[in-house]
């Protein structure tokens, strides 16, 4: 299946640390993989192609609402939680869950971004955005992922590219 980015309702800008959303003028600033660009299962690497949203979670979760494994865990996230867990991989607020579009990229054995769990999820504020601090996943603001969430459904469309786009 053939893709063009005037499809897409997601556009991820890995080396500008974007995500725009072209049918409502929308940017954000995100963080994606530390590890840096790749499909490769436990790689901690943010995959690149052409993937959907497959699953959304948190419609009515408050801000800051922890998630651990897609599943809200009543703990509203605070400096207070932050200090009693600095292990934690903080996803808060709301999940777009992804899963790639591409046999043998990004989807399938090896290199399949749904069972890699590759999200699109919010993280704490004080967290940088602009730069790669991720386990794979895509980070956003808070207020952000909760726009994100409002305004895109399931199945929409995500590319996600590792060069600057360019949709002039």
């Amino acid at each position: 299946m053939q893709y063009s980015l005037q499809q897409a309702d997601i556009l991820i800008d890995l080396a500008e640390q974007t995500l725009q959303l072209p049918k409502h003028n929308k940017f954000y600033v995100i963080s994606s993989g530390k590890n840096g660009i790749g499909e490769q299962e436990n790689s901690g690497k943010t995959p690149r192609g052409w993937h959907k949203v497959a699953l959304k979670f948190g419609e009515f979760s408050p801000i800051n609402a922890v998630f651990i494994a897609r599943k809200e865990t009543g703990e509203v996230y605070d400096l207070e939680l932050a200090t009693a867990f600095p292990e934690r991989d903080w996803i808060l607020s709301r999940i777009l869950w992804l899963a790639g579009l591409e046999p043998q990229f990004n989807q399938g054995e090896g290199c399949d971004t749904f069972n890699r769990y590759i999200y699109i999820h919010g993280t704490p504020d004080s967290e940088p955005m602009g730069i790669p601090m991720s386990h794979g996943c895509i980070r956003m603001r808070n207020q952000d992922v909760i726009e994100l969430f409002e305004l895109i459904p399931e199945n929409a469309l995500v590319y996600i590219s590792e060069q600057t786009l360019n949709l002039s």
